[in-house]
Order: C-alpha cells, then sequence, then structure tokens
C-alpha cells in the first residue's frame, strides 16, 4: 500500500510539472510573438522615419534651389534697374 501510495504521489507531481512546463512553454511562445510583432512594428516605424527623412531632404534641396534662384532673379533686377538709370 505504501508502494502505490508513493508511486500516486509521484505520478501526481511528474503530471504537475508537465502541466507548469506546458503552461510555461505557451507563456514563452505568447512573449515570442508579442515580441515578434513589436520588432515588425519597430521595422514599420524605422521604415516610415527613413521616408520622412528622405522628404525632408528633397524639401531641403528645394527650397536651397528656390533661393539660388531667387537671388539669381534679384541680382539680374537689380543690374536692370541700374541700366534703367544710367539712360
Amino acid at each position: 500500500m505504501k508502494k502505490t501510495s508513493t508511486m500516486l504521489k509521484l505520478a501526481a507531481a511528474t503530471l504537475a510539472m508537465g502541466v507548469m512546463a506546458g503552461c510555461a512553454s505557451q507563456a514563452s511562445e505568447e512573449q515570442s510573438g508579442q515580441m515578434s510583432q513589436a520588432q515588425q512594428e519597430a521595422n514599420e516605424t524605422r521604415s516610415m522615419a527613413r521616408e520622412a527623412l528622405t522628404t525632408a531632404q528633397q524639401a531641403q534641396r528645394t527650397a536651397q534651389q528656390a533661393l539660388q534662384l531667387a537671388q539669381q532673379n534679384r541680382q539680374e533686377m537689380d543690374r536692370m534697374f541700374e541700366r534703367s538709370m544710367r539712360k
């Protein structure tokens, strides 16, 4: 009888450890899934930031070109004004 009781206790303990291991494994899979989703969102955010940087750099180049053209136009207008004043 004592051996049967010991065997039952051992079987119950083994079963309990198996259940706990299964729960831990499931929790680990959930965490892994959450981490994978977080990594994917971080990659998407990085991609959006790169696109925004590219757009901002292009806008900066366009603004610099516009400034350069405005300065050239002003110089041309100044020369035209000076010519008209000499006459």
